[in-house]
């Protein structure tokens, strides 16, 4: 049986609405995708997390679940610590809303191709998560994905198609991202329990 892990990467966050906290925002923001990840069938959970934010990683995470430390915001960094595993992903933990469905497009190419990486939707650099085939293929490059682009993460491959690109989702980067936040759609109640107690939602 494949054994696979999704992992949240709590990287930096450098907008918050107004009238909220920077840090209140990124744990709500990150309280709501680890929240979501638990929820995942036939896949287990991880949290990577810069050592100095390891306290903010063992506070939201749920009992028995591993939390990596990396010196680096980078899936790259994160897949070098996963050992057992036959595939990963590495996901942002800025989209509090965001769909289970999508998690499961982002794994599902990974029957047929080594790599698959979901952007952000709406445009703009930056991707949702990458998911790979362990081990990492070597022509990866490393990715940052607060500025990576499909198109860089097929660079090296030897075939365009060895990495897929599947459905994207809207990251929480700034205040036109803050509108599409839909309040019918289920989820995301710790990020939605902040912006009502700051009367922003």
């Amino acid at each position: 049986m494949v054994r696979r892990v999704v992992v949240a990467l709590l990287g930096p966050v450098h907008w918050s609405p107004p009238g909220v906290e920077l840090a209140e925002w990124r744990a709500a923001l990150a309280e709501d995708v680890i929240d979501l990840l638990a929820t995942l069938n036939e896949v287990e959970v991880a949290v990577a997390v810069a050592p100095a934010d390891r306290a903010l990683a063992d506070a939201l995470v749920w009992p028995g679940t591993a939390v990596h430390e990396v010196d680096e915001p980078k899936p790259n960094a994160v897949f070098a610590l996963l050992e057992g595993y036959d595939e990963a992903a590495v996901l942002v933990a800025d989209v509090p809303n965001l769909p289970a469905l999508t998690v499961g497009k982002l794994l599902r190419p990974l029957t047929t191709r080594p790599v698959a990486v979901a952007p952000v939707e709406g445009g703009g650099a930056g991707l949702l998560g990458v998911a790979v085939r362990l081990p990492v293929p070597a022509w990866l490059p490393v990715l940052d994905l607060d500025t990576a682009t499909p198109a860089q993460a097929r660079s090296g491959a030897p075939r365009p198609g060895d990495v897929a690109v599947t459905a994207g989702w809207r990251r929480q980067r700034g205040p036109a991202d803050l509108a599409t936040l839909d309040p019918a759609f289920e989820g995301w109640e710790a990020t939605r329990a902040l912006l009502n107690s700051a009367g922003r939602a």
